[in-house]
C-alpha cells in the first residue's frame, strides 16, 4: 500500500514539475553585479515604455522612440534612424521609423542581430509585454555584455523596429532598403503574445534546422523550452512575426523567443507593466545572454541546412536526432510491440478476451472524455456567453478550466477501467493505449515529422509491458521511474494547446490526458480502489469548476472588453452607432435603443474575423471629412492617370481605401511607394473585397494616391477616414468606462469613422481635369 501511494505521490509531482520547471523562478540572477542581467533594472525599461499607448503614429510614439535611442546612446553606442513607407503583405500603408545600432567585432565576418519592436498595437494596449518585455531584455542584455567586456568576433546590430503591429512594416522596410540586411547571418527575435509562461523557442529557417538547433543546443540555454512540433504547428498559423519577413525576403534565419500565457492581455489595455510576470521576464534574459555570448563569436555563414531535426527538452535538457531516424524509430516500435505480442501469446502470458476489453474500455474512456472536452466547452459558452466577448477565446479562468477538463477526464478514466480491472490482467489493459500511440506516431512520421519525439515514452512503454509480461508483479516504484519520460513530455501539452490554440481546444487536453492515462497504466494499473480515486477526482473536478465560476465574473481585475463607433456617411449624410458586442452593458446599451435595417458597405479586416454586431441610428453629428482633391486627371496612350490628394479636417488615425474597381486597376502608388496590382504576388487583388490598403497616418501625412485605369472604365474610391477619439469629443459627450471594462481589442474601436466616396465620369477627353469633390 505505501509503495502505490509512493508512486501516486510520485507522479503527481512531476507532472507539476514537468510545467513549473520550464520557467526560471525569481531573477534570472538573483544577485547580480554590474556586468550581469539585472531584472530590476529591465523591468525599469518596461515602466517606462508600459505607461503609455505608443502604437505608430499616436502621441506618446515619439517618446518611445527617443526613449529607447536615450538608453542606447548611454551605453556609448552610435545610435540611426530609418524612416520610410512600406505596404505590407497585410494590406497596411505606413511611414515606419526603425532605430538601429551597431556593436563592432574583431572580424570582418556575418551580423548577429537583436531584434524586437516598440510600437504598441492600436488603440488601447499599453505593450509592456508586447514587445516592451523584448526592448528591455535586449536593453539590458547589452548593458550587461558591454559591461562584461565580452570578446566577440561578430558584429551585433540591435534593430528596434516600428509598426511590427501595423503589419511588420518596419521589418520589410530594413529588408527592401537597408544595406546592412546584406550582412547578417543570424537574428534572434523577442516576442509576446500575452504576459506570463514560459518563452518558447521557435526556429525560423527556410530550410533545414540541424545547424541551428546544433548551436542553440551548444550555447546551452539554462531554461529551454523548444520542441519540433511548436514549429511545425507556427509555420501552419497565420502568425508572423519580423523574422518572418527576413527569412521570407532575405533567406535570413533565427529564432523567436515568445511567450503566450495569459493570453486575455494581449493586444488590451491590460498589457501593463504591473501584468507582466518576472520569472517571464527573467526567461527571456536566460536566452539572451548565453545565445548572445555563443552567437557572437560562431561564424554565422555556416549556419544554413538541408537537414532538419527532430528536438525536444525535457527537465535534464535538450536532446534532437536526425529526421532520418523518424522513419526507423517507429517502424522498430512498431515491430517491438509486435514482437512482444507474439511472445506473450506464445508463453501464454497474453489473454485475447481481456486485451479486448482493454479496447473497449480505451475507446470508452477516450471518446467519453473527447466528447466531454469539444461540448463541454461549447456548453459553458452557453452557460457564460459572455466569454465570447474576449475574442482572443481565453476567458481570464481559463487556467481552472484546462485543469477541470484534465482533471474529469483522469475521473472517467479510472471510473471506467475500474469494471475490467483485474489483479492480473494490466498488461492486457496496456495493450490497446499502446495501439492507438503507435497509431498516432504512425501519422506524425508521414505528415508532422516535428513531433516524432512522441516516440521516445513508447519505448519505455514498452518496455514495462515486456516486463509484465515476464513478471506479473514487477518493483512498483522501478515501474513508476520509467512512466517518468511520458510524464515530463506531454503533460506540458495538455496545457499548452488550450493556451497556444485557444480554449475550444479544450478537447485536446481531454484526449491527450487520456491517452497519457493509457501509459501510465502499468502504476495505476496496480491501485486498486480506482472507484474511490476516480469518484475523488470526480468531486474535485467539481470544485473546481466551482472555482472557475467564482471567477467567471468581469471585474476590475477581470474587465469586460466592449466596443462603440460612431459612423458618419457623407454621401448619404446619416450617422450610426456601431459595435462589435454580442452582450451590451451600462455602458454603451443606451445607443442601439433605435435599431436599423439600414445596410452599411463597410468591411474592417480584424484578426478573429469579427463583424459588427448592432448599428443603430444616430443623430446626424457633422464630423468634417477630408478635403478630396483630384490633382491632375490625363489620357495617355489610352490609359487614364489620377492623382487624388486627401487633407484631413481632424486628426485622423487611419484611413481605408476601398474600391468597387479594384480589379481594374493597372498601377496604384500611395505617397509615392508604388504597390503591385497584377501577377502572383501581389497582395493587392487577393482578397475577394474592395479593400486596396489601410494608411495609418505618422506625422500627420496627407495621403496621395497615383493611380492608372482604363480610359473607357469609371474609376471608384471610397476613403474612410478613422480617429480615436470618441471619448474626447465634447458634442459626443460618451462617458468613460467603468472600471470594469476596456475596450475590445483587434478591432476598430472608441473610433469616429467618416466615410466619402470619389466619384469619377469617364473622360472623353486627353486634357488635365482638376476637379475638388
Amino acid at each position: 500500500m505505501l509503495k502505490k501511494l509512493i508512486s501516486l505521490i510520485i507522479i503527481a509531482i512531476s507532472a507539476y514539475l514537468a510545467i513549473t520547471l520550464q520557467l526560471p523562478s525569481g531573477d534570472y540572477i538573483e544577485t547580480p553585479d554590474n556586468t550581469q542581467f539585472s531584472n530590476k533594472k529591465a523591468y525599469e525599461h518596461v515602466k517606462v515604455l508600459g505607461s503609455t499607448q505608443h502604437y505608430s503614429g499616436s502621441q506618446h510614439h515619439k517618446s518611445a522612440k527617443e526613449y529607447v535611442i536615450n538608453q542606447l546612446k548611454e551605453l556609448g553606442l552610435e545610435v540611426t534612424t530609418q524612416e520610410g513607407n512600406s505596404y505590407s503583405d497585410w494590406g497596411n500603408f505606413t511611414k515606419a521609423k526603425n532605430i538601429i545600432t551597431r556593436i563592432k567585432g574583431t572580424e570582418n565576418s556575418k551580423a548577429l542581430v537583436l531584434m524586437t519592436h516598440y510600437d504598441s498595437a492600436p488603440h488601447s494596449a499599453y505593450g509592456a509585454s508586447d514587445a516592451g518585455s523584448g526592448v528591455a531584455t535586449i536593453l539590458e542584455g547589452i548593458r550587461a555584455f558591454l559591461a562584461n567586456k565580452t570578446p566577440h568576433k561578430n558584429d551585433i546590430i540591435i534593430l528596434i523596429t516600428d509598426a511590427e503591429e501595423l503589419g511588420l512594416n518596419g521589418a520589410k522596410l530594413f529588408v527592401e532598403n537597408h544595406p546592412w540586411v546584406n550582412e547578417i547571418g543570424l537574428i534572434l527575435n523577442f516576442e509576446a503574445r500575452g504576459s506570463g509562461g514560459p518563452s518558447y523557442t521557435l526556429v525560423e529557417a527556410n530550410e533545414g534546422n540541424a545547424n541551428l538547433m546544433s548551436e542553440y543546443i551548444k550555447a546551452n540555454p539554462n531554461f529551454p523550452v523548444a520542441n519540433s512540433l511548436a514549429y511545425s504547428i507556427y509555420k501552419k498559423m497565420p502568425n508572423d512575426t519580423d523574422l518572418t519577413v527576413f527569412r521570407k525576403g532575405a533567406n535570413i534565419q533565427g529564432f523567436n523567443f515568445a511567450f503566450i500565457d495569459d493570453h486575455y492581455d494581449y493586444h488590451t489595455a491590460l498589457d501593463t507593466p504591473e501584468r507582466l510576470d518576472n520569472n517571464t521576464l527573467s526567461h527571456q534574459a536566460s536566452y539572451l545572454m548565453p545565445l548572445l555570448n555563443h552567437f557572437s563569436n560562431l561564424n554565422l555563414s555556416n549556419l544554413n541546412a538541408t537537414e532538419n531535426l527532430v528536438y525536444f527538452n525535457s527537465p535534464i535538457g535538450m536532446h534532437s536526432y536526425s529526421y532520418d531516424y523518424i522513419i526507423p524509430l517507429t517502424g522498430i516500435a512498431v515491430f517491438l510491440f509486435i514482437v512482444i505480442l507474439i511472445f506473450g501469446k506464445r508463453h501464454k502470458k497474453l489473454n485475447i478476451k481481456e486485451i479486448g476489453k482493454g479496447f473497449i474500455v480505451f475507446i470508452s474512456a477516450l471518446v467519453i472524455n473527447c466528447i466531454i472536452g469539444f461540448f463541454g466547452w461549447k456548453a459553458i459558452l452557453t452557460i457564460y456567453p459572455h466569454y465570447n466577448e474576449i475574442l482572443q477565446g481565453f476567458p481570464y479562468n481559463a487556467h481552472w478550466y484546462i485543469v477541470f477538463f484534465a482533471t474529469l477526464a483522469l475521473a472517467i478514466s479510472f471510473l471506467i477501467y475500474k469494471k475490467v480491472y483485474q489483479a492480473v490482467n494490466t498488461k492486457e489493459l496496456m495493450v490497446a493505449p499502446i495501439f492507438f500511440w503507435l497509431l498516432i506516431n504512425i501519422y506524425i512520421a508521414l505528415e508532422l515529422k516535428g513531433a516524432n519525439f512522441f516516440i521516445i515514452p513508447i519505448f519505455f512503454v514498452l518496455a514495462l509491458l515486456f516486463f509484465l509480461i515476464r513478471k506479473e508483479k514487477p518493483n512498483l516504484l522501478a515501474v513508476t521511474i520509467l512512466c517518468l519520460p511520458a510524464i515530463y513530455i506531454f503533460t506540458p501539452f495538455i496545457e499548452q494547446f488550450p493556451i497556444a490554440l485557444g480554449m475550444k481546444l479544450s478537447v485536446a487536453a481531454s484526449a491527450l490526458t487520456t491517452l497519457l492515462f493509457g501509459l501510465l497504466l502499468p502504476v495505476f494499473g496496480f491501485i486498486r480502489r480506482k472507484k474511490l480515486l476516480g469518484y475523488t477526482l470526480l468531486i474535485t473536478s467539481l470544485i473546481i469548476f466551482i472555482v472557475a465560476h467564482s471567477k467567471s465574473d468581469f471585474t476590475s481585475l477581470q474587465p469586460k472588453p466592449n466596443s462603440l463607433v460612431l459612423y458618419t456617411d457623407e454621401d448619404t449624410h446619416k450617422s450610426y452607432w456601431l459595435t462589435y458586442d454580442s452582450i451590451l452593458d451600462n455602458w454603451n446599451q443606451g445607443y442601439f435603443q433605435n435599431l436599423t435595417n439600414d445596410s452599411i458597405s463597410i468591411n474592417f479586416n480584424s484578426k478573429y474575423n469579427t463583424k459588427f454586431t448592432q448599428i443603430a441610428d444616430s443623430k446626424h453629428i457633422h464630423i468634417p471629412a477630408g478635403e478630396a482633391s483630384v490633382m491632375f486627371d490625363t489620357i495617355v496612350d489610352n490609359k487614364r492617370n489620377i492623382k487624388l490628394c486627401l487633407i484631413p479636417n481632424r486628426e485622423i488615425n487611419t484611413i481605408h481605401i476601398n474600391s468597387n474597381t479594384k480589379p481594374d486597376f493597372d498601377s496604384f502608388s500611395i505617397n509615392g511607394t508604388t504597390i503591385k496590382t497584377k501577377g502572383s504576388n501581389s497582395r493587392f487583388l487577393k482578397d475577394n473585397e474592395s479593400k486596396m490598403a489601410v494608411y495609418y497616418v505618422v506625422d500627420k501625412q496627407a495621403l496621395e494616391i497615383d493611380f492608372t485605369i482604363d480610359k473607357n472604365k469609371k474609376p471608384h474610391i471610397e476613403l474612410l477616414e478613422i480617429s480615436y477619439d470618441l471619448l474626447d469629443h465634447k458634442e459626443l459627450n460618451v462617458a468613460k468606462r467603468e472600471d470594469n471594462m476596456i475596450p475590445k481589442p483587434f478591432v476598430i474601436n472608441d473610433a469616429i469613422i467618416s466615410k466619402q466616396t470619389i466619384n469619377f465620369n469617364i473622360k472623353k477627353q486627353d486634357s488635365t481635369l482638376i476637379h475638388k469633390n
